[in-house]
Formats: structure tokens, C-alpha cells, sequence
């Protein structure tokens, strides 16, 4: 049975969050009452996954914006460009951000655009503005629950009864608002009464899957087996694998798809094993402006996050390290992409540009 996950939410002014670094020993929320706060927290992901990153900014700059004094129209747009210019800095490839961050500069001039000629109101535009940025954002949130359920509804399908799949990172409700897209589509399938089993890759180095997955599916009931990522290839010659599904974080215009460090690998592996590799997102993951996934900026983090294991050692003292957050799949590797508006299969242009 479904369990309601609460990744993150609006409550009383503020920004609240579940903070995925405590799991899956510990549940606890973060309660943000200042913007620069959730910024923190998505730098040190204390919330991840693109669409909750996307929804995670737009609070915060809603946040940002109520507590912005200014007494004109025009101060306030630049104050609020500013905070924008703060969250774009955060996460480059997650492209759900910079999706959120520019819904809410819309609706922000929309909103400032009725407020021209009025200065004699001015303190009550100003007062209206912020008060339709923080529904815009609790909008999007809301949206983007709505939206993984339409994508759960469109893979479910693709889901054989008696599955064994294989799943990297977290797609689930951690990395949305709620319901998850990778995760979705499975939460989707067993919805129907399919038996299934999912593998999960433990995902190196912070351990997505075995922190968060692994949770979320026990959670649920929904029957999984946690392996280390090097034992995935040996799992498909075995031929306990139907299925890979993941989720995304940027998507090119020609379906390259870049997602957590280790999707291109599996993509490979399901390749050469004749398993189909599916991609859920939803369509505030694509980047139409980018022609394919070779100028996509892949973010490089901590390299602490390799030499440790939480706060303990295990790599020599002063050892060089790569850690790239994110690869690139290219899109003919990718079976389909499963996405609100239905599921998109080779060739990807096309079937991109009719759905955006």
C-alpha cells in the first residue's frame, strides 16, 4: 500500500523539508524560514532529484521574495532577480531548476506588469506580487505530484507482471514533491496487482540507492534486493533483469539523457544484454534549447564524497579524485522516455518536439 512520502512543503512561511542525509537511520525535517537556507540545502543535498530540486527552489525564492523590503515595484524585481541568480548557481545540471526559476520570474513580471502606472498603490502590489509567487510555488509542487502520476500511468505498461528490475539513484518521491517518476512508474505497476522485484544499485559515492530506494521500497512492501553497482552486469548475464528504469536530469533534444554517475553504465550493460533501458521524467526535464548531451555542464562535487563514507576515511590522505555527479546517456541506448504526456520512443527529435 502506498505511503505517502512528504519530501518537501510549504507551511506557515516557511520551507520544510525531509532531510534525505539523516536516512534512512533517522526521519527528520528541516524547517527553512530563510532563503539562503534552502539554497544550503541543496547544495548539501539535503534535498535531491531534479523535480525536487525544482520545486525546492521555487519556495525558496517565494521565500526569498516576502521577506524582500522594498518600496517600489522596480526595487523589488531586482531584489528578486537577484535571489534567482542565487539558486541558478546551485545544481548546474539539473535542469528542473532552472525550468522553476524561470516559471517564477515569469509569473513575477506578469504580476509587475499589472503594477505598472499604479505607484499610488504601490505597497499593495508589492504585497500582491509576493503573495502570487508563494502560490506559484505551492503550484508547482502540486503540479509535479500530479505529473508523476501521469508519467506512473504511462510506463505501468511497459511493465511485464513478474518483473525484475533494475533501478540506480533515487526516482522516487525523495527526489520529487511526491510519488517519484522511476520509482512512479513501479509504485504504478504494483498498483495494478503486478508481482515485481527490483534490484537496487546502491549507487556510489553518497548512496542514493541504498540510503534512499532501498527505503522508500521497504517502506512500501514493495519487494527489492540492494546490490553494489559492480555486481549489476553480472545480475543481467544471469538473467534476473527484464528491465532498467531511471530517471533523468537533463534531457537534450535528441533524447541524450544525463543522470546520476553509473546510468551510462547500465545503459551499456542492458545494451549488450538485450534488456530495455527506460528513462521516466517529466517534460520540465527537457531542455529543447539543447541539441544533444554533449554540451551538457556536468556538475564535479566533493570530492569527500568519494574519500569518505560519511564522516569516516577510506581512501589514502591526499589521493587525486574525480567525482562527477552526473553521466551522459546517449539516446540510442535509451528503449523509450516515459513522461506525463506519453511515452516517447525512437526517434527521440520528433517525438520530443510534439510533446513540448
Amino acid at each position: 500500500m502506498e505511503k505517502a512520502i512528504r519530501t518537501l512543503f510549504w507551511k506557515d512561511g516557511a520551507v520544510v523539508m525531509i532531510d534525505q542525509r539523516a536516512l534512512p537511520l533517522t526521519e527528520r525535517y528541516v524547517y527553512c524560514s530563510d532563503y539562503r537556507q534552502v539554497i544550503a540545502a541543496i547544495n548539501d543535498l539535503t534535498i535531491r532529484g531534479a523535480p525536487a530540486i525544482g520545486v525546492a527552489a521555487a519556495m525558496g525564492i517565494a521565500l526569498g521574495a516576502l521577506h524582500i523590503e522594498s518600496s517600489t515595484p522596480a526595487a523589488l524585481s531586482d531584489a528578486f532577480h537577484e535571489i534567482c541568480a542565487q539558486f541558478a548557481a546551485t545544481r548546474p545540471t539539473a535542469r528542473n531548476l532552472f525550468w522553476a526559476i524561470e516559471r517564477m520570474k515569469r509569473r513575477c513580471e506578469e504580476c509587475l506588469e499589472v503594477s505598472r502606472g499604479e505607484d499610488d498603490q504601490g505597497q499593495q502590489r508589492i504585497a500582491a506580487v509576493k503573495k502570487a509567487l508563494v502560490a506559484e510555488a505551492i503550484r508547482i509542487a502540486e503540479e509535479d505530484i500530479a505529473v508523476n502520476r501521469r508519467i506512473g500511468e504511462n510506463g505501468r505498461g511497459l511493465i511485464p507482471d513478474g518483473a525484475r528490475i533494475l533501478t540506480h539513484c533515487n526516482a522516487g518521491a525523495l527526489a520529487t514533491a511526491g510519488y517519484g517518476t522511476a520509482l512512479g512508474v513501479i509504485r504504478a505497476a504494483c498498483a495494478e496487482g503486478k508481482k515485481l522485484h527490483v534490484y537496487v544499485d546502491e549507487t556510489r559515492p553518497v548512496l542514493q540507492g541504498a540510503r534512499l530506494t532501498a527505503w522508500e521500497l521497504r517502506r512500501e512492501g514493495i519487494p527489492c534486493t540492494l546490490i553494489a553497482d559492480s555486481m549489476a552486469g553480472f545480475l543481467m548475464q544471469q538473467g534476473k533483469i527484464e528491465l532498467v528504469i531511471v530517471g533523468a536530469d537533463r534531457i537534450a533534444a535528441n533524447g541524450d539523457a544525463a543522470n546520476k554517475i553509473g546510468t551510462y553504465t547500465l545503459a551499456v550493460l542492458a545494451k549488450a544484454h538485450g534488456i530495455p533501458f527506460y528513462i521516466a521524467a517529466p517534460l520540465s526535464t527537457i531542455d529543447p534549447a539543447l541539441p544533444d548531451g554533449g554540451g551538457m555542464t556536468i556538475e564535479e562535487r566533493n570530492p569527500e564524497e568519494v574519500t569518505h563514507v560519511g564522516s569516516v576515511r577510506i581512501a589514502p590522505e591526499g589521493i587525486p579524485v574525480w567525482n562527477p555527479a552526473f553521466d551522459v546517456t546517449p539516446h540510442a541506448l535509451i528503449a523509450a522516455i516515459i513522461t506525463e504526456a506519453g511515452v516517447i520512443r525512437p526517434p527521440f527529435a520528433g517525438g520530443i518536439l510534439g510533446c513540448i
